[in-house]
């Protein structure tokens, strides 16, 4: 049962019934659904004993849960889906990059306030080891804050202003690994069987082997294959991501119960939305990618229906950087439609807007838009530009045919024009996990300084310049406009150029995403009100978007956007539909760009020949029948 369902179902109760009896509700309605995710996964003849210890757990993880919070799951499950409101903006940000610690995370809401936004994604912020972590991605803990951001006393009083302020927050939940530091990872190396039995572990390489044959290799350069050999324990362990991480087995029940006590311990303390960090993999099967398997998909339902039980405020986001077609997947499906993740990042949406930029046209963006299925209406997209990680490729090869190009041969071309391959291209970008073998590489750099703005300083060059921040302001202006929440990297506001500081740090230097994890500028906020320069420009461009698109009841996400083909291949079209509907266009082209009026006059935009241009409330003339944008021009036009 999804949250809009539930919500139905709450609503035709008493008024009166207690947050114990509306509990009792919850389990008893999702019971039958979660025995049968549970069983499909875990064969009942095996495994009825450990289905019994899931439902004695429940009502211990429920009664841990703060009373408040208790109140305030029941108090957002009547007010339906909270997560579609246009009012939500976000911004993604690590604490100590952006103000030291929490305290002085604490200290500058006032910022976020002042921009408009009102969603925070904080990166990881538990327990890690010392040395290399993958940017707090190797957990040593899963409640416990690390001592340099503070205390979970620090984290509770945050989450508590945040409430109060109406904001809120969204913590990552590392459910694919742990670090090799782990109690469970200890007492493995330890001998202790149980624990060995909580990974992939094995006495010599056969199995390894013939995981191997079918398992990509995800940091190819810095962590080749998926197994690690620990000499303590005499054995090899599986390894995806980097050899201090690692995966865990959830063929395993017990590893499912106990993962799913962490996830409530940790959104116990205040967290709104639950990121579930490489759900993709989640499952291994010999002969398969070990990505993207119905089991996957099977166990993240039965995390989230857990998790409505026991706290049903606190919502999903499937981090799932994968295909097109596998994305819409992490919603739910046939009979878990909806019973998945309620939020997924736009994943297709960065890579293609990145395309676009690239090629300067929108032909491949806009086919594989309009060719995506439709999500179910009760969930969402994150809409972003970049976030801390790198930018993939992630391209339908299908799609890429029918544009007259060669897959190989067209991301070649695009990871050229962003880490500094090309000498005519104006983006500064560094190049990330190139593996030889395949050819395939991911690109990483700062927003600013991938769409031309660093390159423009350094040559003095005014019309590059210009020319980037008005790229930064377009592709802002198409997430914010774009059916989802948008979220914005920390610093790209300011138009926050790429750190180099990272090649100097010993820990960091083999990790070149670290070049788009800058530490946040307060000198360059300090100066905002000099609104000539770049920085500011940008600012005060995003926060007038913002601010737009709270005013405008059209943005809030129920599956109201249409795409329109102009047939001018630099200019998209999309349209978000309503009696008072925004049409949206952007010319992805260096020169002016004309298109044909007649067809937007067909959709209620045109009135005595003049568009109405929200974004700088003007009232735009159709020019011999033509209207024209401007290069990287962004219109928001209002149906009149």
């Amino acid at each position: 049962m999804n949250q809009a369902a539930l919500h139905k179902l709450l609503s035709s109760k008493k008024e009166n019934q207690s947050l114990d009896e509306l509990f009792e509700l919850r389990l008893v309605t999702n019971l039958t659904l979660i025995k049968d995710l549970f069983f499909s996964l875990y064969p009942e003849e095996h495994y009825r004993a450990t289905f019994q210890k899931l439902l004695k757990q429940f009502s211990k993880l429920y009664n841990s849960r703060p009373e408040n919070l208790k109140q305030q799951d029941v108090d957002r499950l009547k007010k339906g889906n909270w997560y579609q409101s246009e009012k939500l903006v976000g911004s993604q940000l690590y604490v100590d990059r952006f103000n030291k610690d929490l305290k002085g995370l604490h200290n500058k809401l006032s910022y976020f306030e002042e921009l408009g936004i009102n969603f925070l994604h904080l990166m990881p912020l538990t327990t890690r080891p010392k040395g290399e972590n993958d940017g707090g991605y190797a957990v040593n803990s899963y409640d416990k804050i690390d001592a340099k951001y503070g205390t979970q006393k620090d984290f509770v009083k945050l989450t508590e202003t945040l409430r109060k302020k109406k904001m809120y927050v969204m913590l990552d939940f590392v459910v694919n690994h742990t670090s090799n530091e782990y109690s469970w990872a200890k007492k493995a190396i330890a001998g202790n069987k149980k624990y060995q039995e909580y990974y992939y572990t094995y006495a010599d390489r056969k199995v390894p082997d013939e995981f191997e044959k079918s398992l990509p290799e995800i940091f190819p350069e810095t962590s080749p294959g998926n197994f690690t050999f620990v000499l303590e324990m005499n054995k090899w362990v599986m390894t995806c991501f980097n050899n201090y991480q690692w995966d865990l087995n959830y063929t395993n029940p017990e590893v499912f119960l106990e993962m799913l006590a962490n996830l409530v311990n940790l959104v116990n303390l205040g967290v709104d939305v639950i990121r579930f960090d490489a759900l993709a993999f989640l499952w291994k099967r010999i002969g398969t990618t070990s990505q993207n398997l119905p089991e996957a998909h099977i166990l993240t339902s039965l995390f989230r229906m857990c998790l409505q039980v026991v706290a049903p405020g606190t919502i999903l986001l499937a981090e799932a950087i994968v295909a097109p077609t596998d994305i819409i997947k992490y919603f739910g499906e046939d009979g878990r439609k909806g019973n998945e993740c309620e939020i997924a990042y736009n994943a297709s949406l960065m890579a293609l807007l990145w395309n676009s930029i690239a090629t300067k046209e929108i032909g491949l963006l806009h086919k594989s838009l309009i060719n995506l299925p439709q999500k179910p209406k009760d969930s969402t997209w994150i809409n972003y530009i970049r976030s801390h990680d790198d930018i993939g490729l992630g391209m339908d090869d299908f799609f890429i045919h029918e544009m007259g190009w060669n897959p190989q041969e067209h991301r070649k071309f695009i990871l050229n024009y962003y880490c500094q391959f090309l000498d005519w291209s104006p983006a500064k970008g560094m190049l990330f996990m190139y593996n030889p073998k395949t050819g395939d590489g991911r690109i990483t750099g700062s927003a600013a300084s991938l769409l031309g703005l660093e390159k423009g300083i350094e040559e003095n060059n005014s019309n590059l310049i210009n020319e980037a921040i008005n790229k930064i302001n377009m592709l802002h202006g198409i997430i914010m406009a774009f059916t989802g929440i948008p979220l914005i990297y920390a610093g790209d506001e300011i138009a926050t150029l790429n750190d180099y500081s990272f090649l100097k740090d010993k820990n960091k230097k083999e990790d070149s995403r670290w070049i788009n994890r800058p530490y946040h500028n307060w000198e360059t906020v300090a100066n905002l009100e000099f609104k000539n320069t770049p920085e500011s420009k940008v600012f005060f461009a995003l926060k007038k978007l913002i601010a737009l698109r709270k005013k405008h009841s059209v943005f809030a996400d129920t599956n109201n956007i249409d795409f329109h083909n102009t047939g001018n291949n630099h200019i998209l079209v999309f349209e978000r539909k309503a009696k008072e509907g925004i049409l949206i266009l952007c010319n992805f082209n260096t020169s002016r760009e004309v298109i044909d009026g007649n067809w937007i006059t067909k959709l209620g935009y045109l009135k005595n020949q003049m568009f109405r241009d929200i974004i700088t409330d003007k009232k735009i003339k159709l020019n011999s029948g033509f209207l024209e944008l401007n290069p990287y021009q962004i219109f928001w036009l209002k149906k009149f």
